[in-house]
């Protein structure tokens, strides 16, 4: 359970964080809500959230060409972990560097997170995850480590690595079939909601990154209970309308 409990942490450092508030700017969270996400950020040890949305910024305007930085065309292994093997293409650095990533450092949560990151990661996705559980409730540090830290941190790491291969790959397009991101299922359980993947490609601005409301999508669930709090303004999403249109005009007919 503490295990479980550090995975959803951290997945949402990642999810309603570095994603979809920090990337995408499809909501607005006051100090309280982007101090958590960026401490759950930094459990997830996936790149500071300046480098994270950067990154992902120059993926959605470049999607599937050598300017992206996880091409799925150059294949599952090299869009799912192979691009964190190599040195970035030279298009993704040239056209990268044209894009403007100055809102992200204007905030002081982002900011703070980029100097102190390496200390952060030590702290949140290894140390926190092993002393808790052996203070609280008498775990073996052995036990500890091993699956609430290195375990949890394998998996979600697998998870969100699945969005830039598996989704890119597998899966219906009722949005638009003329771009590579699919619906997934699998995806979608795994990365608590990003699975979506052919809607979020087609309506990246969409806070819910999906248009199926109540359906599987736990970042959703926890973006709108922080609406609920108080905590978050300015969801935006994309009409009805809109929406149909565009199944009717680009969608491969499978919704």
């Amino acid at each position: 359970l503490a295990a479980y409990f550090c995975f959803l942490m951290t997945a949402l450092g990642v999810t309603a964080g570095a994603h979809r508030l920090w990337s995408h700017r499809s909501y607005k969270a006051k100090l309280p809500l982007r101090i958590f996400l960026a401490v759950a950020n930094s459990m997830a040890f996936q790149n500071d959230i300046y480098e994270w949305s950067r990154d992902h910024r120059v993926h959605h305007k470049y999607s599937e060409t050598d300017a992206d930085p996880h091409n799925a065309r150059r294949g599952f292994f090299f869009a799912h972990v192979g691009w964190l093997f190599v040195r970035k293409h030279r298009e993704v650095i040239e056209k990268g560097s044209k894009l403007d990533f100055s809102d992200l450092l204007e905030d002081p949560v982002v900011r703070f997170q980029r100097k102190y990151y390496k200390s952060s990661v030590v702290l949140m996705c290894f140390v926190v995850p092993t002393v808790v559980p052996w203070c609280l409730w008498g775990e073996s540090l052995w036990n500890a480590y091993f699956l609430a830290s290195i375990l949890r941190y394998t998996i979600s790491l697998n998870v969100t690595w699945l969005v830039n291969s598996a989704a890119h790959m597998y899966g219906t397009r009722p949005y638009d079939r003329h771009i590579n991101p699919r619906q997934n299922t699998f995806v979608t359980l795994g990365a608590i909601g990003e699975g979506f993947h052919n809607y979020h490609h087609t309506f990246p601005f969409d806070y819910s990154g999906s248009e199926l409301g109540m359906a599987f999508n736990p970042t959703t669930w926890f973006i709108d209970f922080m609406f609920w709090l108080g905590l978050v303004t300015d969801r935006k999403q994309a009409p009805k309308e809109m929406i149909q249109a565009r199944k009717e005009r680009t969608g491969d007919g499978s919704a």
